[in-house]
Formats: C-alpha cells, sequence, structure tokens
C-alpha cells in the first residue's frame, strides 16, 4: 500500500457513497463451478414432488417452495411459486463466487433468500463492481469485478448507479476538485483505478494533487483493475514462466499441494509448474486463493442433496481457468511493489474535501438511484414499476 505523509485520508465510504451488502443465497445448490450440473440440479428439484422436492429445496425462513417473489432485474425466470414451477432452468449466469473464483449462479430469485436487486440492476457490460475484503491477515483490501459479486462479508460499491455507465458513485464534486488540482479532470474509471492502487487495509484513500504522481497510480491501477476483471485480452507470463501440467492431473483430484522449492502445485499426482510462491501464498478475503479455489471443486457434499449433482471428472476447462488464476494470481503479486512505492505527496485531504463542501456526501447519495421507467415481473406475473 502506498505511504502517506499524513493521516487525514477520507474514507472510501465518503468518496463512493452508495454501496450495499452482499447478497446471501441461503443455500449452495443453486451455485457451483459448471453450469451444466446446475440444470441438472433444478431439472432434480422439479421432478421430485411433495416434501421430497422441499427437502431437496433446503427452505429456510427467508425462502420456501410457497414463496412469491418477483423476477430478478434483467433475468427471466418464472414468478410462480416453486411448488408448483416447471419448465426448463434459467440460463446460469456468471458470478464472482468468492475471492478471483468465478462460478455460475441460476438467475433465480426464488432460489435466494436476499438477492439485492439493486445490484442486478445496474449489473451491465459497463459496470464495475468494487468489493470490499476486509482481511486480518493481508491481502488486497479491495477487489474489482465486472460480475455480481457474491462474497461476503464485506459491502459492495458499484462504479455506476444507473446502467449503460451513466451516474457514477462518486459524490458530487468530487471529480471538479481532482480536475481543479490536477489541471485535468479525470473520468470515473480514473478515480476507480487510482482507488485501487492506493486504498489502505482501513479502506481510506489518500488523494492527491500531483498529477505525475496521479498519472502514474491510475496506470497501476488500470492494470490492477484488467487483472482483477479479466475481460479483454488474456494475462500471460513471458515463455519460461507460464505454467503448464507437467504431470497429467486424475479424473478427480482429491487433494492440493505445494512444493516450493520446486516451485510445483501438485493435485494428488498432478503437476503444474512454474508456479511462483507468490501466487501459492496469494490471500485475498482471509483465505488463500489457489486452496480455496481447489477446494470448491473438490469437498464433498452431502448424498441426496443437489450439490451432490456435480460433474464426473475434472473438466478440463477447470484446468484452463486453473492456469490463468495462477498467472493473475503472480502479475498482482508483482505489482505489489509499485503500490508500496507510491509516496502521495500534494495531498488532498479529508479537512479540504469538507471546507468545500464535498464531504460529507448528500444522504441521497447513499440510496440506489430509482428506475421509474423500468418494469420487472412481479410475483405470479404481476408487473412492478421502480
Amino acid at each position: 500500500m502506498p505511504s502517506v505523509t499524513h493521516d487525514d485520508a477520507p474514507p472510501l465510504a465518503d468518496l463512493m457513497p452508495w454501496s450495499v451488502a452482499p447478497p446471501r443465497l441461503g443455500r449452495g445448490w443453486p451455485a457451483g463451478p459448471d453450469a451444466a450440473s446446475l440444470k441438472a440440479r433444478w431439472d432434480a428439484l422439479l421432478k421430485a414432488d411433495g416434501p421430497d422436492r422441499e427437502a431437496l429445496f433446503e427452505p429456510t425462513r427467508s425462502r420456501t417452495l410457497h414463496s412469491a417473489v418477483g423476477q430478478l432485474p434483467g433475468q427471466s425466470s418464472g414468478t410462480e411459486r416453486l411448488l408448483r414451477a416447471s419448465g426448463p432452468c434459467p440460463e446460469p449466469v456468471r458470478v464472482l463466487y468468492a475471492p478471483f473464483d468465478e462460478q455460475w449462479l441460476i438467475p433465480d430469485h426464488r432460489l435466494i433468500d436476499t438477492a439485492r436487486p439493486e445490484l442486478w440492476r445496474v449489473a451491465d457490460e459497463h459496470q464495475v463492481f468494487m468489493v470490499e475484503t476486509p482481511s486480518e491477515t493481508g491481502g488486497p483490501p479491495l477487489l474489482a469485478t465486472s460480475r455480481l459479486p457474491l462474497l461476503r462479508p464485506g459491502r459492495i460499491r458499484p462504479l455506476y448507479r444507473r446502467p449503460g455507465s451513466t451516474e457514477p458513485n462518486l459524490t458530487p464534486g468530487l471529480a471538479d476538485h481532482l480536475g481543479a488540482r490536477l489541471g485535468h479532470a479525470p473520468t470515473p474509471p480514473d478515480v476507480l483505478a487510482w482507488i485501487m492502487a492506493t486504498a489502505r487495509p482501513d479502506l481510506t484513500v489518500p488523494l492527491t494533487g500531483d498529477p505525475e504522481l496521479w498519472s502514474r497510480g491510475v496506470e497501476l491501477g488500470r492494470r490492477l483493475l484488467w487483472l482483477m476483471r479479466r475481460v479483454g485480452d488474456r494475462p500471460k507470463l513471458p515463455g519460461g514462466r507460464r505454467p503448464y501440467v507437467r504431470a497429467p492431473l486424475p479424473s478427480r483430484p482429491l487433494t492440493v499441494d505445494y512444493d516450493r522449492d520446486e516451485e510445483t502445485l501438485l493435485l494428488d499426482e498432478g503437476r503444474i509448474s512454474p508456479v511462483p510462491p507468490e501466487a501459492w501464498d496469494f490471500e485475498a478475503g482471509g483465505v488463500r486463493v489457489l486452496e480455496h479455489w481447489f477446494t470448491a471443486r473438490t469437498a464433498q457434499a452431502e448424498r441426496g442433496t443437489l450439490s451432490a449433482i456435480r460433474p464426473a471428472g475434472w473438466p478440463q476447462t477447470w484446468t484452463s481457468e486453473l492456469l490463468e488464476l495462477i498467472t493473475v494470481l503472480t502479475l498482482l503479486a508483482e505489482l505489489r511493489p509499485q503500490q508500496q512505492e507510491l509516496t502521495v505527496t500534494s495531498p488532498i485531504t479529508a479537512t479540504e474535501l469538507h471546507k468545500t463542501g464535498i464531504l460529507p456526501p448528500p444522504e441521497t447519495t447513499h440510496r440506489p438511484a430509482s428506475v421509474l421507467d423500468h418494469h420487472e415481473e412481479g410475483p405470479e406475473g404481476q408487473f412492478a414499476l421502480l
């Protein structure tokens, strides 16, 4: 994290005022690393009747087979009660299930205890979700993703308050004040990039009026965002440093380990190398990322549950995803020294922002924007105007 010459950096919560608590599924089976398994789980649920369907569903106080809820914004699932539901599975969507772990989710409001529709409403190809990842063991304090995030417990701060990259989630006047100090008005993605590069573990963000320093921080933040969002060109390491499968992975590996001397990831008798120690040791949200990613795909599920419906073996796509994840973690670890070298000069302090009236942010900026012309299907096919 950058060093600073002051202790008056503004909190992230003041710079990006609108935040949303993460969604809460309430049951594990509607999400998983394999989309085909989710469709098979849905089919198994609908084939069951009465008490069997109820047991498979895993009801909670928030969701039962009798719950009446509307569609998730932008999705096309049914709205009849699950007790009498029929038809194909809603098409699974990609989500960020855990730090650096993109999985699939059945986007059906009836399956999710707390779905946070306000997040779904602003999720599109322009959106960037910033996710707070508090941890006492190190790791980045913030993650960024283009997928709907399901990580808990940190709050989620979308870059935009409305679809179509309109109305940035920045306290009013901040960009203009930065522009006056820097000599040019930064765009919302520029501000986001600076935040990603400089945010501290306590989620304060040192700001600067130094144009050269700002430019360096923004460029660094853009690379962090590119690696975390994993959109566009795929990241690669130079030849000789790229991880490869050196010994074939078994059809269903059960254990993961690491040989630090050989820089090799061990999946039973399977071997992947080179894997730098920085990638193996990389933590986020209090978990070692590579271990957590592997466990999510191999942990045993209780027999007779929908979660037990999963691939019979280890899909090739998982190997490809693992190799890319190793690459991403390696490149992110290499950026940490550059972040630490950012010494903030010409600081723009919280006191300064309060004196200019930019802080505190208006109360309305803490609430989601209304979408008055947006129709969504409510329970049992009714429509709601938001």
